[in-house]
């Protein structure tokens, strides 16, 4: 039975006026829209994670000493820093990564404890070659992943960076700090 202007209508069904469905569509619309916007002043960051500050930048180049690469890093120079490396980092954009500064040139191991990224471990000696590289790391993983050789410097990627450029081994990097970043690197 429909209900018009207070006139029944032998149907069996209610009539719902046209300005009561408007009005809850309206309010459904607020709320959905209310919700979803981000309160002043909050970013988007990932949840549970750490935020590094990148102050160095690492060139990759090839044989010829072309640039094939540039990666923005986050820089581990102390031991604190070092055993931090990207553990409970939840996200690394690919253009970031982490360069680990050590004072002696010696075989270096490293693991991914804690750390949520699969990663590229780049191993570098002290005359800036790549010893070896370590591609498409697991995951929290307390397995060894060692240098092999002497280095002095070890560089974190993205997995997949190093395919990525054909990043290769023999290949050389470039460190200096980030235009502005207000950062001393010590680069020996």
């Amino acid at each position: 039975m429909y209900l018009i202007n207070s006139t029944k209508i032998d149907s069996g069904i209610r009539y719902v006026p046209a300005s009561f469905l408007t009005l809850l569509f309206c309010i459904t619309l607020w709320l959905g829209v209310s919700c979803s916007q981000q309160r002043d002043g909050e970013e988007d960051k990932p949840t549970g994670g750490r935020d590094l500050e990148y102050t160095s930048e690492v060139t990759f180049l090839n044989s010829a000493g072309e640039v094939v690469s540039t990666i923005e890093a986050a820089v581990a120079d102390d031991e604190a820093s070092r055993s931090a490396g990207l553990m409970n980092v939840q996200q690394l954009p690919m253009d970031k990564g982490m360069l680990f500064i050590f004072e002696s040139q010696q075989p270096r191991s490293f693991w991914m404890a804690n750390t949520p990224l699969a990663l590229d471990i780049i191993f570098v000696d002290e005359n800036f070659e790549i010893v070896r590289i370590h591609q498409n790391t697991q995951p929290y993983s307390n397995q060894s992943i060692e240098s092999e050789e002497p280095a002095k410097y070890v560089i974190e990627t993205n997995a997949g960076y190093t395919l990525r450029y054909d990043i290769m081994e023999e290949m050389r990097v470039e460190i200096q700090n980030r235009p502005g970043s207000g950062n001393e690197l010590q680069v020996e």
